[in-house]
């Protein structure tokens, strides 16, 4: 590694580490100032926050691998997270969520069931799901950013005790990165973590911008043509997913065939219906949800939400799509005379584009940019997970009364926690392609199913809540136990067959575990409250089954209307799916030089873009807050 770039890295981490203590003053008020900032940050700050925070690193080498193999039909492999949960988050979810002016997720959720035993009990198991999706993701982001460092940094930094080996390089520069982050995170609360992020956000934007244009000036269209199949470039697809590659490159045709997305149209099915009940159900309890509860008012909770995803898109495609690129010229053939590739191969792409193939200066600002969407992605965990322990489970049931400055370092000892529990995970994580699959498909299968009745069915109480999560949580559990250990298990045996399913293709399992659970608590339990659901529904206004709560309503006041956006939010919500898609498709086609269907994603986006104006925008600047 050239000085230049060992000291345009160095001088990134003191200045946001500098930024990140400079603000922390604001954060040492109280809790509502440590972990939302006092709700006094301005939307599209809490925008590039959001979105900067989406802009992980392991998230980048997973998404730079799926399009290196696969080409642009891999963005629709983003529907697992589901990402369309931002748009159904900016055209109602957002106002819903706002509305309620409490701190977490599972305070949220007391105002929906009551502050009775079934409450505490639906408010308890949110609480706990975050902090499991907190550890989980904290896992997902060691496993990413040690692989990633390990391919760039030139130095062993490994420890061993004789011919033991306690911590590889990956494990160690992993650990390195992760308790700088920390610092400042706990330090600062959310002022911090915002502060920091919008710098970070800069630095990625800039870092995307310079590998896209290195890759146009260094590479030729004709090179391009001759390398990439047509195939690659088609959006469209059948029910099986058949290698297009050839030639020399043909052995990436056997991953394709390995992976588990060969059966592409049920893959699909299984993202396009998970997707819509998961984008229903709303965020989950985590960096996301605290991002809508910072805003100042209801009105800004939509802004931010619609900003978070045009902010985000575009610059991280830019940068994926240029990596893709650079690897597919540089690094294909050799990863084809090696005989057999492997998803680890491709979760190294990345890294190794950086380490062997983009100038001095570009990759220092690269490197720069990439440790930055790690530190601010684990930054908002941070922020967001200790909130459920010390807002939900200390202050609640164990001391509620303290001052603001014992919550504050109650809040540092539960990020300190969180984070140990997250690394010591993502030491006996297989891989990051196996983690993104628990987190995505088996622990949010078993969020969806409370989560989406919680808004719609009045009948639906704390109990079905409770016993809905828990199975959820039990059964995503068992499933990454027994994927961890698939290989454990006798050829031919039940367990062993189910250890080696997709996690995507359980989520119908999960999701009816869950809902079965949500059904038996709800029906052997008594209705919540009648005064908690008159409240909850004045407040929020939701649609949905709620007839007997609005015919209760109407006996106080007779102009209380039933709310009739159904219909208008889910064509939003339509428009917004495909307006998100073309700011993906755009760059990457820009970048293998498709002009034509650059043009084509370009007018999508111009058109979906002036339809939302008039069918979202104008609805949301006539709210009073």
């Amino acid at each position: 590694m050239n000085i230049v770039d060992v000291v345009i890295i160095a001088l990134y981490i003191a200045l946001t580490l500098f930024v990140g203590v400079w603000v922390s003053k604001k954060a040492s008020k109280g809790l509502d100032s440590y972990f939302l900032g006092g709700n006094s940050i301005k939307w599209y700050y809490l925008g590039l926050s959001n979105g900067s925070g989406m802009f992980d690193v392991s998230g980048t080498a997973w998404m730079v691998g799926i399009l290196f193999l696969y080409g642009v039909k891999s963005f629709m492999f983003m529907w697992m997270w589901p990402i369309w949960n931002q748009i159904f988050v900016m055209v109602f979810l957002a106002v819903w969520i706002r509305r309620s002016n409490i701190m977490t997720g599972s305070e949220w959720i007391l105002t929906r069931f009551g502050d009775d035993r079934a409450g505490r009990a639906s408010h308890l198991i949110v609480a706990i799901f975050a902090i499991v999706a907190s550890v989980g993701f904290i896992a997902y982001f060691f496993e990413g950013v040690g692989k990633f460092m390990t391919v760039i940094l030139p130095w062993d930094v490994s420890l061993a005790m004789g011919e033991t080996i306690l911590l590889t390089s990956a494990q160690s520069y992993a650990l390195i990165i992760i308790f700088l982050t920390t610092i400042y995170t706990i330090k600062g609360g959310m002022y911090s973590v915002v502060a920091t992020e919008v710098l970070q956000y800069l630095i990625m934007v800039l870092a995307g911008i310079l590998v896209a244009v290195y890759a146009f000036v260094t590479i030729s269209d004709a090179e391009l043509t001759t390398l990439i199949p047509t195939e690659w470039k088609n959006v469209f697809f059948g029910n099986e997913l058949n290698g297009f590659w050839d030639g020399k490159l043909a052995t990436f045709n056997e991953l394709i065939d390995t992976q588990g997305y060969k059966m592409f149209g049920a893959f699909i099915g299984m993202t396009l219906l998970k997707g819509f009940f998961a984008s229903v159900a709303g965020p989950t309890p985590s960096y996301d949800m605290q991002r809508i509860l910072s805003t100042r008012t209801v009105k800004d909770a939509a802004y931010m939400s619609g900003f978070t995803n045009l902010v985000l898109f575009i610059p991280r495609y830019l940068l994926i799509a240029g990596v893709v690129v650079i690897g597919l010229v540089y690094i294909a053939p050799e990863m084809a005379t090696s005989g057999s590739v492997t998803s680890n191969d491709l979760e190294v792409i990345l890294p190794k584009v950086i380490n062997f193939h983009v100038p001095v200066g570009i990759k220092g600002l690269l490197l720069a940019g990439l440790l930055a969407a790690f530190m601010s992605t684990f930054s908002a965990f941070v922020n967001s997970g200790p909130a459920y322990i010390v807002n939900d489970i200390y202050k609640k049931y164990f001391k509620p009364q303290a001052s603001d400055r014992h919550y504050v370092k109650a809040s540092h000892v539960a990020s300190f926690f969180v984070v140990t529990l997250g690394v010591i995970m993502g030491f006996f994580a297989e891989s990051i392609n196996s983690i993104t699959l628990w987190i995505t498909s088996a622990l949010y299968g078993g969020y969806v199913a409370a989560n989406f009745l919680k808004w719609v069915w009045w009948r639906f109480n704390g109990w079905g809540y409770f016993w809905g999560m828990l199975a959820g949580l039990i059964i995503a559990t068992l499933q990454f136990l027994m994927d961890q250990n698939k290989d454990n298990f006798i050829d031919g045996t039940l367990l062993y067959e189910l250890a080696h399913i997709p996690a995507i293709y359980l989520f119908p399992i999960i999701f009816a575990g869950s809902l079965i659970g949500c059904f038996l608590g709800t029906c052997f339990t008594p209705a919540t409250n009648m005064n908690t659901l008159k409240s909850f529904y004045l407040n929020v206004r939701p649609w949905g089954w709620w007839k007997p709560v609005l015919y209760e309503l109407k006996k106080e006041d007779g102009s209380i209307e039933k709310n009739k956006q159904f219909g208008m939010d889910m064509l939003n919500c339509a428009i917004g799916i495909v307006w998100q898609s073309s700011m993906i498709l755009m760059p990457i086609f820009l970048m293998v030089r498709d002009y034509p269907k650059t043009l084509v994603w370009t007018a999508v986006f111009v058109v979906t873009s002036g339809i939302l104006k008039f069918t979202w925008l104008d609805k949301v600047k006539k709210y009073k807050n």
